[in-house]
């Protein structure tokens, strides 16, 4: 008798996980991306994805380009790991990370999303006090579009760090070279939600 009534609660919490897993799935919208390697990376590629919790607001980006003015690369960097998490990124081979940033802007086909969060920084970066530790950013930018999603397309900047060019203007500085992101697949969300 023990052990039907054991198997029933499996199969039932089986059941629940499912449902709830789709639940959650309904809220937020993710976008999955192949990313191939360019330059020194050339015949790579890895997925991506990004999981949209909401949308981050226009007084989030005010503080982040205060926090720059104050503190640059590092005060950016500080900022975004006191800001509450906005959506996740997992990178095929990691378990992934919270993403403290996306902004959206809308497009005449579409849209463009912009995200920026802290890069996990390896055991043997920290270790070692590796030069590449100053690269504590990961950022990519998608145009998606709407009306021929295969024109959709995007860029991936796995460890960069923003400083300023000669003109004074904001850059971002790689360590490595951007990936290029295709294949784009929008599983949107809930409308009104994200």
């Amino acid at each position: 008798m023990s052990g039907i009534a054991l198997k029933s609660i499996l199969f039932a919490g089986v059941v629940m996980t499912g449902t709830l897993s789709g639940i959650a799935r309904d809220k937020y919208e993710t976008i999955d991306a192949r990313a191939f390697g360019k330059g020194t990376q050339l015949g790579q590629n890895i997925g991506v994805t990004l999981n949209i919790y909401e949308f981050s607001t226009p007084s989030d980006r005010t503080m982040l380009v205060e926090a720059y003015n104050k503190g640059q690369n590092q005060g950016l960097t500080t900022a975004l790991s006191k800001m509450k998490a906005v959506g996740h990124v997992e990178i095929t081979g990691t378990l992934g990370y919270d993403c403290s940033y996306i902004m959206m802007t809308p497009l005449p086909t579409g849209r463009k999303i912009v995200f920026v969060t802290n890069r996990q920084i390896r055991f043997g970066e920290a270790f070692t006090d590796s030069p590449t530790m100053s690269f504590s950013l990961t950022a990519g930018v998608l145009e998606l579009n709407d009306q021929d999603k295969s024109k959709s397309t995007g860029v991936l900047y796995p460890a960069a760090q923003l400083v300023l060019d000669k003109e004074g203007k904001l850059q971002l500085d790689l360590n490595q070279n951007p990936w290029r992101l295709s294949d784009l697949i929008d599983w949107k969300g809930t409308a009104g939600v994200n």
